[in-house]
């Protein structure tokens, strides 16, 4: 994963640089990876490996036919410990080999992975991974992180780390 000597957990904890304090401030996670964005692209939006690299995504899958677009829904299977729950996601933005983003009405939360080439080598790819809250989380989240996530702001400390583990995932498969 790279990193020089540093233990893994310090290089993914490096990576967290979310803005504001509690439950729905941005979480944030990056990272730069030695491949193209193409590639790096083409690895994050075959969802079928995302529960490879994230430890709570179980797995994804589409709702509708004709594949990623806006307007896409797909139903996420997530898991804390012995907690497993559903969410819907709809497709917000696709604009390929630069950015991604789909809202996740259940939790009022919105992801965004943003792609940026190295200016100084276009074999590079900057990866930004954000989860800001743009309006509030929903009730649901206010009701459920508490009883079964151990706490709003909890579940988004672990929801930072678990996007930089994430990041850090995409970044080995895609330099492997």
């Amino acid at each position: 994963m790279g990193g020089g000597g540093a233990a893994p957990g310090a290089a993914i904890m490096a990576a967290m640089t979310g803005t504001g304090t509690g439950a729905a401030r941005e979480l944030r996670a990056e990272a730069v990876v030695d491949a193209p964005a193409a590639h790096v692209w083409a690895l994050l939006t075959d969802f079928a490996q995302m529960a490879s690299w994230s430890p709570e995504t179980v797995r994804m899958v589409p709702l509708k036919p004709g594949g990623l677009r806006v307007g896409q829904w797909y139903l996420g299977i997530n898991r804390r410990k012995a907690v497993v729950w559903p969410t819907r996601s709809v497709v917000a933005e696709v604009l390929p080999g630069r950015r991604l983003v789909w809202d996740t009405p259940s939790s009022g939360a919105r992801w965004i992975w943003e792609f940026e080439p190295d200016p100084g080598d276009p074999r590079r790819t900057r990866v930004v991974h954000r989860r800001p809250v743009p309006r509030a989380l929903s009730l649901g989240s206010r009701i459920v992180a508490p009883l079964l996530l151990g706490g709003t702001d909890g579940h988004a400390d672990e929801l930072e780390a678990g996007m930089a583990t994430t990041v850090a995932g995409l970044k080995a498969a895609a330099e492997a």
